[in-house]
Parts: structure tokens; sequence; C-alpha cells
């Protein structure tokens, strides 16, 4: 029961993490230990899991799947994710740059530690990681869709950002913010619209069961040339969490009347409103810290 608790707890962590665009949910499970038995057991879900619990029953199905590990990690990151919505969509309507200035922390010090945790620099490792960041310095600079309401695009959204949420390094929730689809998923959270989450657990369900397999050869076979490649797309993604941004064009407008704005990075001095700078850099700082709190933390567990 200790060790389920515990793993709840890092469940809690890794849904705080998954909500921001900052740190991915999947860091968190490589920092804290768990990500190759989160691996391991998300790979072994699959058309197979559903006969074996014909042909061998529930308590062989569970055991052989790791049930009680994926109901103890995925019920903190469920709690997690519908207890900060409210918080999240706050900062978002009123003080998105001091919220920009925090998640800017969280990435910054996810490079230096998924970075650190590759043993062999090689020239395929060092193309793997100019390459990320310059595929993700590319995707920074799209506009988002005018079809984010959509089911069929939240849907699609659902399958890619859940890929992205596993992964040591990027943020489920930046891929959502790259897509535009971010603000209608706090929102959906926040406002318990079950019919857009159904939809979007349905993509994230279908992300994992093709992704997780792929993720776990691609670590067991080619793990420092697969984490350069996520440095790089961390190292890249730094331009769409550049805390101060100005509304350049209307890209869509929800029902309820929010809006979702194409934007561009800006001084702090050009900012339209006050900057906050002390604030930004002492919540970045915070961001900064508290991944190599969680790491020591960690170690030390």
């Amino acid at each position: 029961m200790r060790r389920y608790i515990g793993i709840a707890a890092r469940g809690l962590a890794m849904g705080a993490a998954d909500i921001v665009p900052g740190v991915s949910g999947g860091t968190i499970a490589f920092i804290t230990g768990i990500y190759e038995e989160l691996l391991e057991s998300l790979s072994s879900l699959n058309f197979g899991t559903l006969k074996s619990l014909f042909t061998e029953g529930i308590a062989s199905t569970w055991t052989k799947v790791n049930g009680n590990f994926l109901v103890a990690l995925f019920s903190g990151v469920l709690i997690s994710i519908f207890s900060l919505a409210k918080a999240i969509e706050y900062f978002l309507e009123f003080h998105p740059h001091l919220l920009w200035s925090f998640f800017f922390g969280l990435l910054g010090a996810s490079i230096i530690y998924v970075g650190k945790k590759i043993e062999n620099w090689n020239l395929a490792n060092i193309i793997g990681l100019i390459a990320g960041s310059g595929i993700a310095f590319y995707l920074t600079l799209l506009s988002p869709g005018n079809n984010i309401g959509d089911s069929w695009y939240i849907l699609i959204c659902g399958a890619i950002a859940i890929c992205a949420m596993i992964l040591p390094g990027i943020s489920g929730s930046f891929i959502l913010l790259l897509l535009g689809a971010y603000p209608t998923i706090i929102a959906a959270v926040s406002d318990r619209e079950f019919t857009t989450l159904g939809i979007f657990a349905a993509g994230c369900i279908i992300g994992l069961l093709v992704f997780s397999k792929v993720l776990n050869w691609m670590f067991k076979n080619h793990k420092d040339l697969t984490i350069a490649v996520l440095t790089g797309f961390l190292i890249g993604s730094m331009n769409k969490l550049w805390p101060w941004k100005e509304n350049v064009e209307l890209l869509y407008t929800h029902s309820d009347g929010r809006e979702d704005w194409l934007q561009s990075n800006v001084f702090p001095g050009a900012f339209h409103s006050d900057p906050q700078i002390l604030f930004a850099v002492l919540l970045a700082t915070f961001g900064f810290a508290l991944i190599f709190l969680m790491e020591r933390f960690a170690s030390k567990s």
C-alpha cells in the first residue's frame, strides 16, 4: 500500500506537469524513477489484452498489465489535472505573462536535466539535437488551424498530445498550445464539458495504444539519440514560452466568447501593460528550481 500511495503521489506531480506547457509528465516519471515501468505497463495494453480477459480471467490479465500500478498512477494524474484547471484558466485570462514566466523556468531546467542523461555525445546525437531544435522552433512559428473547436480536431489533438505527455522532455500541454487547442481543453476540464473531454480522451487512448510500443522500442534500442532529439525539441520550444507577447491576428472565437489569437514575442519594454519583470523573473527562477528540487528528492528516495 505504501508503494502505491507513493506512485499516486508521483501521479499528482505528473498531472500538474501535464497541465502546464512547460514540463512533461514523462519528465516527472523519468526523474522519480518509474518511467521504464510506465512504458512497459502501457506497452502491455493492446488488443491481446481483451482476448486475455476472456481466456485467462480478470485477475491474471490485471496482473499482466500491471493494473494496480496504472490505476494508482493515473488516479493521481486525474486528481491533479481537475484540481489545477481553474487556477490555470484564471492565470491564462488575467496574468498570462506571469504564467508563461513560470513555464519558461520549468522548461529551462528540463533542458538541462534531460540533456545530461545523454551518455555518448557522438555525431548522430549532435545532429539529432540540432534537428530537434530546428523542427521545434519552426513549429512555434506556425499558426494554429481554424478547426480548433471541431470534434475531429480535438480527437487528433488528444492522440498527438498523449504521445508528448509520456515523453521525458516534451510537454503534451505544449503540443496542445502549438495546435491551438490548449485553452479549449483547459476550459473543458474547468467547466466539466464531458463531451469534449470524452472525445479528447478517446484520442489519448488511441495515441497511447500506438505510440507507447514505438517509444518503448526507441528507448531500448536508440536511447541516447532519442533523448538528444527530445532535448533539441525543448530548446527550440523556448520561443513559444517567452512570457511577453502581443496579439497579432484573431484566429478563433469560441461559442462562449473566448478568443484565440496569433501572438508574437516582444521585449518587456514593448509589452502592452505592466511587464512585472521582477515577478516574472522570480516565477521563472522558482520554476527552474522546482525541477532540481524534485530530482534531488527523488534521488534520495
